[in-house]
Formats: C-alpha cells, structure tokens, sequence
C-alpha cells in the first residue's frame, strides 16, 4: 500500500529511515530478545528489542533543568507523520529533549499492545535521564498514556505532565457506525461503550500526582459529542473558551498555535496549563513556530489519505479485543 509523507524537513527524513532499519532488525526471523519486564504492573508481552527500535530519542540529553518530552502519536500514523514537522523542532527550538515513540502497526491493533510501547519508553528515558517525563498525546496517543498510568502504578512517579491534545477518552461515535461488522482492533476500542473504554474510564479517570491537561475542542470533527472529550480530575481546556470562536480541528491541534502555547505554560510551569497566563495577543496566532500554511495544509491531506487506507486496507476482525487479565484484578 502506498504511503503519503511530508518530506519537506531533512532531519524527519533521517529520523524515518533509522525508525525503519531499527524496525526491520527488530523483526528479522530467528530474533530472540526476552519480553521486558514489568515496570510495577502487568509484564510486558512485547520483547525489549522491539520496544528499543520503536523509541526515538536524542543521543545526548541536553536540558538538564527540565523534563524530556515524550510525544506519542495516533491512529493510523506514525512519529514522524504526526510530530517531526511541526512539534519535535518546536519543542527542540524551545529548550526541550524530545523522544518519540512509534507505535505497531500504525496504531491500528489493540491499543493494549500499543501501551507496552508507552511503558517501556516512559521507563527508559527516566532511567537514562534520572528526571520525570513529560509526555504529550494527540488522539489515540492519549489513551496509550492513560492506560500506561492506569494499569502501571510506578509509572506515575515517574511522569510530572501528561498533556492530552484532542483525546477520545470516552469513545468516538464514528466508531460504532464504522464497528458494526468486522474492523481493526483500535476501531472497536474506540467505541462508545467498548470494554476497553469502561475499564479505562473506571474508578479513576486521571490516577495519582500526575499534572493531566486536557486540550479539547467544540469544532474538533472526530470526537462528537465535544461532551465525551473532558476528563474528571484533569485541566479541561477547551480551545473557544480561550479564544471565543477559534476553529481547530482534529488534525490541526498539531500546528495551531494557541494549543501550542498552552501546552508550552503546562510543560513550563508546575502543574496544569492555564490560559490566563498566556501572553496577550495569543489568539491572534494561526500555526506553531517554524510551520507554514502550506506545511499545515500538506500535513492534513496526508494525514486523511493515510487515515482512509488504513481504514479500508487494515485487517479487520469482527470483535473488539478481549481485556487482558489484569484488568481484572
């Protein structure tokens, strides 16, 4: 299947190509890396080799006074695809060491193997740094991070922000008119009403310290009603009640520069984001710095090509994944 990509930043060319080698010596027949261990939760079914070739982060850490960023992306896309045009040099620009997960299968499996990834990055870059993690989601990414810190207790300790950017936390209605018959694991997950979604949203929707901010918008076309898209215990932000009347769309929170900025104050100051701390003016802005309208406009039309080819083309199965037994517990 043919796969649509921005190659207008030279650095997102160079981090691909060495995401691909890793993946492809991953998976060669005979591999025989050991699954991971538990991190203070359910083992890790995946083998550590996997988890290493999906985890991009810098060679050296070079911000000793914050946190590493962790950016996790959504459905149907990669690391690249979502973030290395637009937030990755952003966010290198602005001070911060970003790492980036891929997750299997362009996000289109079963979210809780999708998870494993999150863990074992989350882990590592605070072993490898000795300082938190901040971790910033957008869509499904930010069911992975909350599934991580649900089911993963430690984890906890070891994020200071997580930073949701337009979050199907309660489900998506297009998921269970597309789900009616066979589809990909996500899919189903995504239902409103889905096992999955009950036992994330169960007893406590944003567990321990963790600082949760939750950008979300009345005009995002993928998660209908907006109702769906607060979560009990985080910062609910929503993007018109910062600038009355903003238009920002599912795929454009990754360029649009208010939610930029509101994720900037979360990730630069000690708890949540907070709008009113946002520099005057701020609504005035269109996209995040170093993207251009062609960029933002060429991103979105990738975005919605890959996102119809893997609807269509990904396999399909004709119930949502069963819970793992933990969740049980």
């Amino acid at each position: 299947m043919t796969r649509l990509w921005n190659p207008s930043r030279s650095r997102a060319l160079k981090v691909l190509a060495a995401a691909m080698l890793g993946l492809f010596v991953a998976v060669l027949p005979g591999t025989t890396a050991p699954a991971a261990a538990a991190v203070d939760g359910p083992p890790l079914s995946t083998p550590v080799s996997v988890l290493d070739a999906a985890l991009s982060c810098p060679g050296t850490f070079l911000h000793p006074d914050r946190e590493p960023v962790l950016l996790v992306h959504g459905t149907s896309s990669t690391y690249d695809e979502t973030w290395e045009w637009g937030y990755s040099p952003a966010l290198r620009d602005a001070g911060y060491d970003v790492c980036g997960v891929d997750l299997p299968n362009r996000a289109m499996g079963d979210i809780q193997v999708a998870t494993e990834y999150v863990v074992h990055a989350i882990d590592k870059i605070n072993a490898t740094t000795g300082r938190k993690v901040d971790v910033i989601g957008h869509s499904q990414g930010n069911m992975e991070i909350r599934w991580a810190l649900k089911w993963w207790p430690s984890l906890r300790a070891q994020v200071d922000d997580a930073v949701f950017v337009a979050d199907p936390g309660h489900g998506i209605g297009a998921g269970n008119l597309l789900c009616t018959g066979s589809c990909a694991p996500a899919m189903h997950q995504f239902r409103i009403g889905s096992n999955f979604l009950v036992a994330l949203n169960a007893v406590d929707e944003t567990p321990g310290s963790v600082s949760y901010t939750n950008l979300y918008s009345l005009t995002d076309e993928a998660i209908v009603p907006a109702t769906t898209a607060p979560l009990d215990g985080a910062r609910n932000i929503s993007m018109q009640g910062v600038c009355p009347g903003r238009t920002v769309g599912h795929f454009s929170f990754l360029y649009d520069a208010v939610a930029y900025r509101l994720v900037l104050d979360a990730l630069s100051h000690s708890g949540t984001a907070e709008p009113a701390r946002l520099p005057l003016g701020t609504c005035l802005g269109v996209n995040l710095p170093g993207v251009s309208p062609s960029e933002a406009s060429t991103a979105t039309a990738i975005a919605a090509a890959n996102l119809n080819a893997e609807v269509l083309n990904a396999t399909k199965f004709p119930a949502e994944p069963p819970l793992r037994a933990y969740t049980q517990n």
